[in-house]
């Protein structure tokens, strides 16, 4: 048998490690459900759009290249994000299935 104080130490270490994993992976969620929600990143996306088209008929070349970085950074900002969530929430995930393996690894010491 292990000493209480040794077994107190683990038990609060693998709370920590299973309260961060919680608070990772409810981030990761809260990130995804933003930025699938995120109407301004569209509505702006659809106003460069507008622009560029403008810039087409009235033969104007900076401004559908200008318009078309744009487009890029916009969606790679959105790809960048949606990243972010996802492995913000497999890491949460991974945190609290470790918490749970150490929980029944020091069970047999109680």
């Amino acid at each position: 048998m292990r000493d209480s104080s040794a077994v107190q130490i683990m038990i609060t270490l693998i709370a920590i490690l299973f309260s961060l994993g919680g608070i990772t992976f409810l981030s990761g969620i809260v990130i995804l459900a933003v930025s699938a929600a995120n109407q301004g990143i569209k509505s702006l996306a659809t106003q460069v759009t507008n622009l560029a088209q403008k810039g087409i008929t009235d033969d104007i070349s900076g401004l559908v290249g200008n318009a078309a970085n744009l487009i890029q950074g916009l969606d790679q900002l959105s790809k960048t994000r949606a990243g972010i969530g996802v492995f913000l929430t497999i890491l949460g995930l991974l945190m609290m299935i470790g918490a749970c393996i150490f929980a029944i690894k020091i069970q047999p010491f109680f």
